[in-house]
């Protein structure tokens, strides 16, 4: 029989970000030696105790925190050696970084916080992912009349309008219901099987958690995998 070869696996040609050996401190030891590798189409989510490293972990692998060891190979380039030019455009053109905070811009209204996304970006607004969304009714509203889970979802709305081949979320359902939640998953999830991205979630809600392909748990410096359906 043939011998099976490994590196021209469908699985292997799938894989967008790989992270190698992470590890970091600050007071004290957060994790040490973490090895994740993230799939075209496929979600992750990171669950664990608060203070665990969860939120740094994902600022690491979005570009907007040098671990203290390791690397962060996006495209076959590990991104902490690249220029900071070079590393900004890879955050500003393939990465969606969603916040726990909105950052949205007060006094303007919803279409024109994501006429700015579509400005910076090239990409067109999707009026689909707005209904999807359920803020389609809202986009000439000002900020500040919408409710919070509305104001949320439009932040979510701008991130995604710039197309980013990869979606880093720290706990983006946190202040929702259930039901807008659900909305929100559903979302992201439709939006990385359309557009042939990923999606990196951190929360402290299981049932969101493992909606997602693969739910990993940081704890005791190590994740820890509790779930694995991709492929």
């Amino acid at each position: 029989m043939g011998e099976t070869i490994i590196n021209n696996s469908p699985l292997t040609e799938h894989k967008i970000l790989t992270c190698k050996n992470i590890s970091q401190s600050f007071d004290y030891e957060l994790f040490k030696k973490i090895n994740l590798e993230l799939s075209k189409q496929e979600s992750i989510s990171i669950i664990g105790a608060s203070g665990s490293g969860k939120s740094t972990l994902l600022n690491i692998m979005s570009s907007l925190l040098k671990p203290m060891e390791g690397s962060v190979v996006f495209n076959n380039k590990d991104i902490y050696k690249l220029k900071q030019k070079e590393l900004l455009e890879i955050r500003r053109n393939y990465f969606g970084i969603i916040f726990q905070a909105h950052y949205l811009f007060r006094g303007f209204t919803a279409i024109e916080n994501l006429n700015i996304a579509e400005l910076l970006s090239g990409e067109e607004i999707d009026s689909e992912l707005l209904k999807d969304l359920k803020i389609d009714h809202t986009i000439n509203q000002n900020v500040g009349e919408l409710s919070g889970g509305q104001q949320q979802r439009l932040s979510i709305a701008r991130v995604l309008t710039k197309k980013p081949k990869i979606i880093f979320a720290d706990e983006p359902t946190g202040n929702l219901d259930k039901d807008t939640a659900k909305i929100v998953m559903d979302t992201l999830f439709k939006y990385i099987k359309e557009n042939d991205a990923a999606l990196v979630l951190v929360t402290h809600e299981n049932d969101i958690a493992f909606s997602c392909d693969k739910v990993y748990k940081l704890e005791q410096l190590q994740l820890q995998e509790l779930k694995w359906n991709f492929f």
